[in-house]
């Protein structure tokens, strides 16, 4: 497998190169999925082959865990073991970012995580708000201000997803806090539809980056809006690659074309999230990545029209997906 996919050249990466990480969160920015073994039990080699494969799509950064990565599934040792495996490979490089996400509830916690990643290399943090049992929105901020201020000055991406979390923010008390914490550098923004947010957040003085999530469901409306970047999983990275470069290089129509291809497949997918972790697990499996599309239960299990529905979409983008076993 190759995994370095040669010199970045847009502006973006480039700054990153030279020592702002935040600058390398552009265009597609993959959530890393974890697979396991039939048992059950975490793949470190598959899990070390995600990794190096998303480099060689030629992205500049990537996160983990994330719904994706299921992390709610993950055993604190576990969470460690894989985390060490990802800084590992992007470490020593100036051109992939490690974005090492923050989920825990409790503030304290929260914070101690996140200087334990930063300690460990991560180039930035990924922050989801607290949402358990609906905590007020100056708790909410309370907590993102403590993690702010916790791995100053290394950069900080918020992660809005009121779907799935419930949590309310708005662009005035995002700015407020970008304001006040330099630090805080993008908003991951999961609502839906996403584009108003995005579009409220670029025309802010200054401007504050956002990327498009939910897997790339709304891409094109983001990317209008001024979406620096998309943070899909990373079972067929190579597909919102493309859609990217497409849209970036002035062939609009053609970006848009191969996203109205592959969006009646990401929005069943997105239906539900453990549909849309199944799904992207299987891909993988059935493109070679690694040995078994195995999830944790409680999980989805895919039926045969979804299965069906699978094998549509890998012969749909077979000149965009190609086999990843370790034979090839």
């Amino acid at each position: 497998m190759t995994i370095d996919a040669g010199p970045k050249t847009s502006t973006e990466v480039q700054e990153g190169v030279s020592g702002d990480a935040a600058a390398l969160v552009t265009g597609v920015s993959p959530v890393l999925e974890v697979p396991f073994t039939e048992e059950g039990e975490i793949d470190e080699i598959g899990f070390a082959r995600v990794v190096d494969h998303v480099i060689s799509t030629g992205v500049s950064s990537m996160m983990f865990p994330g719904f994706a990565s299921e992390f709610y599934k993950l055993t604190e040792g576990e969470r460690s073991r894989l985390l060490e495996i990802l800084l590992g490979r992007t470490g020593p490089r100036k051109d992939v970012a490690a974005i090492v996400a923050v989920q825990d509830h409790a503030t304290v916690l929260a914070a101690k995580r996140a200087r334990q990643a930063v300690d460990a290399g991560a180039d930035l943090i990924n922050l989801l708000p607290p949402y358990l049992l609906t905590p007020s929105r100056r708790a909410i901020v309370e907590h993102v201000v403590a993690v702010l201020e916790a791995v100053a000055p290394t950069p900080v991406v918020l992660q809005y997803a009121p779907s799935e979390t419930g949590t309310s923010l708005d662009a005035g008390i995002i700015a407020g806090l970008a304001a006040a914490h330099p630090n805080l550098r993008l908003v991951k923004v999961e609502s839906s539809p996403p584009g108003r947010l995005i579009g409220e957040l670029a025309a802010l003085d200054p401007p504050l980056a956002s990327i498009e999530g939910y897997a790339g469901v709304q891409l094109p409306d983001a990317w209008r809006r001024g979406a620096v970047g998309t943070q899909p999983g990373c079972s067929f990275t190579e597909i919102y690659v493309r859609i990217w470069s497409l849209l970036e290089s002035g062939d609009v129509a053609a970006g848009e074309d191969l996203h109205r291809r592959l969006l009646p497949y990401i929005s069943y997918w997105m239906l539900d999230t453990e549909l849309i972790i199944a799904a992207e697990k299987r891909i993988s499996y059935r493109r070679g990545l690694f040995a078994s599309d195995f999830c944790r239960g409680p999980a989805h299990q895919l039926d045969a029209e979804e299965l069906r529905r699978i094998e549509v979409f890998l012969e749909e983008f077979s000149d965009l997906l190609p086999d990843l076993s370790p034979r090839h």
